[in-house]
């Protein structure tokens, strides 16, 4: 029958589209429900991720990042510049074409791996049925033996600060200036923010962050933050900790409009005046319309859909993946949840190993880590080791003239296993891979140090770092010598 599926999958961001096609790739009827569309209302597959999140701001942080190079670092290194500008049209252009080529990508695998891709949205009803419904408002009922839910989130809200087209808005619009706002706030110094906040301070923009927290990077080693929150202040990122908003009002007309944000500190109220607002205080789990009263699907108390260990959720054959159930939202960890689950229904018993999920924030220097930090072993009372080691003793970081930043190694002290691992410097979202693999395979620092590293390479800064855990880094004094 054509509306009946071995598995229907709604949501075609990373955690839907990839168990789409590892569905399809073993061999199973599968379809794929989405409702995002395009700015000219065209279906477009690769959720937030490709189109509003991920890949596009990494296009527009890399421009901004060449910009910055070559207007502040360039005559450092003998390369004078003249007569350098910024064309913001061209920088959004170029972002939308490597967006498009993405999510067209998306479309080419699932045509070459047989996913019925049905535009549209999708709604679970009881005993594994969905509802589909297209843009064009016809309604068709699926069945399927497994339905994985995957629609993914959306950006949160706060009630003080609504927003307004183009001057007060979210992550997706903050992507979407048309040239570089004068003076620029954003309200929250998490992943989201600093990296937004980090493309329009480049690029000429006075930014300020307005962050609730009176700790910056609570969730990233403290080391590792006070390191970075020193370095984006002297990129001329204004960080303002404990603040909390109160209310923002609109004033002016067309490009002469601005923003009075109220907010309140230690130190009492203020009014900080911006050209453009940024509200960026995290992502919530997107399921309005998701589900029937009857589906058998229940949400814990956050609003996330509840799932085991293994993604399923309360109704049988049913699961959900991705930034709608527990754990962080990366797209990476919903990719991985999607082909363990296709994988699990046809039989087979891989996991996803939710001890070893990297975190990257994309400034520059990047942040990235996996594990545990130093902080969580001092509250659980672990016996540790730690080792480090600097960017500015790397042979390959001064030759790029990007020696800012450290690597930071946590081992178990009696097992010398691998806790935990912290990079705040150049390509640290590329280093953090190695901790990674190693600690899926339970290494020790010793293993790392006991490995050869190629010469010069930024990725030597691992491997000192790693034997600085047993006190025997060969490029900086030690404290400890064995």
């Amino acid at each position: 029958m054509p509306n009946e599926y071995d598995i229907v999958v709604i949501g075609a961001g990373p955690a839907g589209y990839a168990a789409a096609i590892r569905a399809a790739q073993l061999g199973m009827r599968t379809a794929c429900i989405d409702k995002a569309l395009d700015r000219e209302g065209n279906p477009t597959l690769g959720g937030t991720c490709l189109n509003w999140g991920c890949i596009p701001s990494k296009a527009l942080l890399d421009a901004s990042h060449k910009y910055m190079e070559a207007a502040h670092q360039f005559d450092e290194v003998g390369i004078g510049v003249e007569g350098l500008s910024v064309d913001v049209a061209k920088m959004m252009q170029r972002k939308d074409g490597v967006v498009a080529k993405l999510t067209a990508g998306i479309g080419m695998l699932f045509d070459g791996n047989g996913v019925v891709s049905l535009p549209g949205s999708g709604r679970l009803l009881a005993h594994k049925h969905v509802e589909y419904t297209t843009h064009e408002g016809e309604v068709t009922e699926l069945a399927a033996e497994h339905v994985i839910l995957a629609p993914g989130s959306v950006p949160m809200e706060i009630d003080p600060v609504p927003l307004v087209p183009d001057v007060v808005v979210d992550s997706a619009g903050a992507l979407e200036f048309e040239e570089v706002p004068p003076r620029l706030g954003v309200i929250g110094a998490g992943v989201i923010g600093l990296e937004l906040g980090s493309v329009w301070c480049r690029l000429g923009s006075e930014v300020v962050l307005l962050e609730a927290l009176d700790e910056f990077l609570p969730i990233a080693d403290q080391r590792i933050a006070r390191d970075a929150l020193r370095a984006f202040g002297r990129q001329g990122l204004d960080i303002r900790l404990g603040t909390r908003v109160t209310g923002a009002s609109v004033k002016g007309r067309g490009k002469k409009k601005q923003v009075d944000v109220g907010y309140q500190d230690k130190d009492g109220e203020h009014t900080l005046t911006v050209d453009k607002l940024i509200v960026a205080v995290g992502r919530r789990p997107y399921t309005e319309g998701l589900l029937a009263p009857d589906s058998g699907v229940n949400l814990d108390e956050r609003g996330f859909l509840y799932v085991n260990d293994l993604c399923e959720t309360d109704a049988p054959d049913v699961y959900a993946v991705g930034d709608v159930v527990r754990g962080p939202m990366l797209a990476h960890k919903g990719a991985e949840e999607g082909v363990m689950v296709a994988e699990r229904i046809a039989g087979h018993k891989p996991m996803v190993n939710y001890e070893c999920i990297p975190n990257v924030i994309y400034t520059h220097p990047e942040i990235a880590w996996v594990g545990k930090t130093e902080q969580d072993l001092k509250a659980d009372g672990e016996a540790y080791s730690v080792g480090t080691f600097p960017y500015a003793a790397n042979g390959r970081a001064l030759a790029a003239n990007d020696a800012e930043g450290m690597v930071k190694i946590v081992a178990e002290e009696e097992t010398d296993r691998i806790l935990g691992v912290h990079v705040f410097g150049p390509q640290a979202s590329e280093l953090i891979g190695q901790a990674v693999i190693a600690m899926e395979f339970e290494a020790s620092a010793e293993d790392i140090g006991l490995t050869m590293f190629a010469h010069p390479t930024l990725a030597e800064a691992v491997h000192e770092a790693a034997l600085a855990v047993g006190g025997r880094a060969i490029h900086m004094v030690n404290r400890k010598r064995r």
